[in-house]
C-alpha cells in the first residue's frame, strides 16, 4: 500500500484502543498489533521514514487493513495474543516451539479417571501442565499410583450401573490399588477425597497428604492391623522420596512464577520456573522469534501470558528481571535486588543465557566461510562414531503423521557441515495407511537410495534416522534391499535421550552432553524436524481445510476459518445446532449453513 492510497482511508481509522491486521494480496495475515490509538499507531507504519528494513518490507506488502475496537488498552493485548497465538503472522513474535508437551487430566467423569495425554478437549476435565519432560510425568503418574489407590478401568461408572451390578472387581482391586468403586465398596465422596490428594500433588504440595496417610497409620496400628500399617507406611516413604528430589529453594510458601529473558539479533529465550510451596514444580524454555526487533519488554509480556495461559498459573507474584510493558491485573511483579527471589531469578537467567548461547553456537556453525572450525567437528563425530571415513555428506530423515493422516516424511542433507538446502527432500508416502512410523520410514530410505544409484550419484557417508531403533531397524531394511550394507554408515538417533543406536547393538552410545559433535546432530536433527513439520503443515492445510465448506455460495474464507477455529472440524459444525453456528458466524450464514447440509442430506437419502 501506497502513502497516497493510506492517507485516503486515514480518517475512516478510528481513534480508540484495539488491534489492527494487515494482509497481503492474497489475503494473508502479516502483522498484528494493538494501540491505545488506533489512527495514529497505523498511521506511523506509513507517514514515518523512521523504520528498519524489515518494516519496510512489511508496509510494501500491505493490501489490506483491518482493525478491532476494544475497551481498554489491556484488552487490546489480550486478543493481539491471541490472535498471533493462533495465526502465527509472519512478522509478529512468533513461537519457534513445535513440540507437544503432555498434560496430566483429571478426567469430568464418575470416579475420574487420572492419566497423561498429549490432547486438550474442552469437556470439563482438569488439565495439569503442560510439563517439560514425559519421563517426568510418568514418574509423577507412578508416585500418585503408589500412594493413592484410583480406578485406571475406563467402565461407566454410573450409580444406576453399580446398583444394578453390571461390572465385577478386577485384579487391581485384589492388588490394592484399587478399592473397588464399580462394586460400591467405595463411595464417591471417599473416591473425591482421593482426587484432592491427587490434586495437592500434582501442585507439589505434599504435606496435606503425608500427613493423613500418618494419621491412618497411627488408627491401622492402634487397631493392630499391622500389615496395612506397613502399606500405608511404604506410601508415606514413597511421598517423602518423591519430596525430596526437589530442593526447597525459598522459605516462602505462596505460589510464585519466575521469567527470565536473552535476546539477540532477531532471537529470543523466554525461561520460566513455577514454584509452589517453595520448590520448582515446573520448568520451561520457550524460543522466539522477533522480526519486526520488538522490545524486551513487549516480548516479556508476551511469553508471561502464553505460559501463564497454558499452565493456568494462578500464582499472584511473578520475578522478572525487567518490567514489562503489559501487566496482568491483580498480580505483583517484583523486579528482585538480593535475597532468594535474586537467586531464583538467577537460576532462570542462567537457563536462558544457556540456551541462547547454543544458539549462537548453531548459527556459527551454518554461517557460510567458517569451513575450519566445523570440519574439526566432522572429525570428532568421525572418531567418536568410528566412521570409516569423514562425514562431510549427512542426510537425516524424520516422519510425521496426524493420527495417521496426511503422513509425510522428510530428508535434510548437510554437507560440511552446514545445511544443503537443495537437496532437501519432502515424500508423500505411497504405500503406507494408518499410523506406521516403521513402514514409512522404510519406504521412504528405499525410494531415496534406490534413485541416488540410479542417477549415479554420491552416497551420504552418515545417515541419521531419527526415531531410535524401531525406524532405524526399517530402515535398514531398505539399506539390505539395495545391497548398500557396508557402504553407507546407518545409525538412530532417539527422540529423548538424544542417544546414538548403530544397527544390532543393544547398548546406545552416548556423546557428552556439551560435545561440538551432539551439537551439530543437535542441529540436524532440529533441522529436519522444521522442515518436516512445515511440510505436514502444509499438506495438513490443503487436505484437512480444503473441505466442503469452501464450495458452498455464501461462506467465505473468514466465515470459514472463524467455524474450524471454535468447532474444529466440519464434522462437528454438522453436528451443531443453529443457535451454536449463529453465535459464530450470525444468522445469515448459519442458515445457509444449515440449509446445505439438510440438502445435501436428503440428496444422499434419495
Amino acid at each position: 500500500m501506497e502513502k497516497e492510497q493510506f492517507k485516503k482511508i486515514q480518517s475512516s481509522i478510528p481513534q480508540e484502543p484495539g488491534i489492527y491486521q494487515y494482509f497481503d494480496d492474497k489475503g494473508k495475515l502479516l502483522y498484528v498489533g494493538k494501540a491505545k490509538h488506533l489512527r495514529n499507531r497505523v498511521s506511523s507504519y506509513f507517514l514515518s521514514n523512521q523504520h528498519n528494513l524489515k518494516t519496510i518490507e512489511l508496509v510494501q506488502r500491505i493490501a489490506d487493513i483491518k482493525y478491532t475496537i476494544v475497551n481498554s488498552e489491556h484488552d487490546a493485548f489480550l486478543l493481539e495474543n491471541e490472535l498471533i497465538k493462533n495465526y502465527q503472522p509472519k512478522y509478529n513474535i512468533n513461537l519457534k516451539d513445535d513440540k507437544t508437551y503432555p498434560y496430566i487430566v483429571i478426567k469430568n467423569e464418575a470416579f475420574p479417571r487420572v492419566f497423561l495425554t498429549r490432547r486438550k478437549f474442552k469437556d470439563g476435565s482438569t488439565y495439569i501442565g503442560p510439563f517439560t519432560h514425559v519421563f517426568a510425568v510418568r514418574e509423577l503418574i507412578n508416585h500418585i499410583q503408589e500412594t493413592i489407590p484410583l480406578r485406571t478401568c475406563t467402565l461407566p461408572l454410573t450409580p444406576k450401573n453399580i446398583q444394578q451390578g453390571k461390572f465385577k472387581v478386577c485384579l487391581e482391586y485384589h492388588l490394592g490399588n484399587c478399592k473397588g468403586p464399580c462394586q460400591g465398596f467405595q463411595t464417591a465422596a471417599d473416591y473425591d477425597q482421593s482426587i484432592d490428594q491427587v490434586k495437592h500433588l500434582l501442585k507439589g504440595n505434599v504435606k496435606p497428604l503425608v500427613q493423613n496417610l500418618k494419621e491412618a497409620m497411627q488408627a491401622e496400628s492402634a487397631a493392630l492391623a499391622f500389615e496395612k500399617a506397613n502399606e500405608t507406611k511404604k506410601k508415606i516413604d514413597e511421598l517423602e522420596r518423591y519430596q525430596t528430589k526437589s530442593e526447597i529453594l525459598t522459605k516462602q510458601q505462596e505460589a510464585m512464577d519466575v521469567f527470565s529473558i536473552a535476546m539477540e539479533e532477531d532471537q529470543a529465550y523466554v525461561n520460566y520456573l513455577m514454584l509452589q510451596e517453595g520448590r520448582i514444580v515446573q520448568t520451561h524454555m520457550l524460543p522466539l522469534s522477533t522480526p519486526l526487533e520488538e522490545s524486551k519488554e513487549a516480548v516479556l509480556a508476551f511469553a508471561i501470558h502464553y505460559f501463564r495461559t497454558q499452565v493456568e498459573s494462578e500464582a499472584k507474584e511473578i520475578i522478572v528481571p525487567i518490567e514489562p510493558n503489559e501487566k496482568e491485573q491483580g498480580v505483583k511483579y517484583t523486579v528482585p535486588k538480593m535475597g532468594e527471589k535474586l537467586h531464583l531469578l538467577a537460576l532462570s537467567q542462567k537457563n536462558v543465557d544457556y540456551a541462547l548461547k547454543e544458539w549462537k553456537h548453531r548459527q556459527a556453525l551454518v554461517k557460510v566461510g567458517e569451513h575450519a572450525p566445523v570440519n574439526e567437528v566432522l572429525i570428532e563425530l568421525k572418531q567418536l562414531l568410528s566412521l570409516p571415513a569423514v562425514p562431510s555428506h549427512i542426510e537425516c530423515f524424520d516422519n510425521s503423521n496426524f493420527q495417521g493422516s496426511y503422513p509425510v516424511s522428510a530428508m535434510v542433507c548437510f554437507k560440511d557441515g552446514m545445511p544443503d538446502k537443495i537437496n532437501y527432500r519432502k515424500f508423500n508416502v505411497k504405500t503406507v495407511e494408518g499410523i506406521n512410523d516403521f513402514a514409512t520410514m522404510k519406504e521412504v530410505v528405499f525410494r531415496r537410495y534406490k534413485r541416488l544409484i540410479e542417477e549415479e550419484k554420491e552416497l551420504p557417508q552418515l545417515i541419521i534416522i531419527d526415531g531410535g531403533k524401531g525406524q532405524l531397524s526399517s530402515a535398514m531394511e531398505s539399506i539390505n534391499d539395495l545391497d548398500l550394507t557396508g557402504k553407507v554408515t546407518v545409525v538412530g538417533l532417539a527422540k529423548n535421550e538424544e542417544e546414538i543406536f548403530f544397527p544390532g547393538d543393544q547398548q546406545s552410545l552416548k556423546l557428552s552432553w556439551d560435545s561440538d559433535s551432539l551439537k551439530l546432530i543437535r542441529m540436524i536433527r532440529d533441522e529436519v524436524h522444521r522442515f518436516g513439520i512445515t511440510f505436514h503443515r502444509n499438506q495438513r492445510s490443503k487436505g484437512t481445510f480444503k473441505n466442503e465448506l469452501e464450495t458452498i455460495s455464501g461462506i467465505g474464507k473468514q466465515t470459514i476459518d472463524e467455524l474450524l477455529k471454535k468447532f474444529k472440524s466440519v464434522k462437528n459444525i454438522k453436528a451443531a445446532n443453529f443457535e451454536e453456528i449463529s453465535k459464530v458466524v450470525g444468522v445469515a450464514r448459519a442458515t445457509i449453513l444449515l440449509n446445505h447440509f439438510k440438502n445435501l442430506a436428503s440428496k444422499i437419502d434419495a
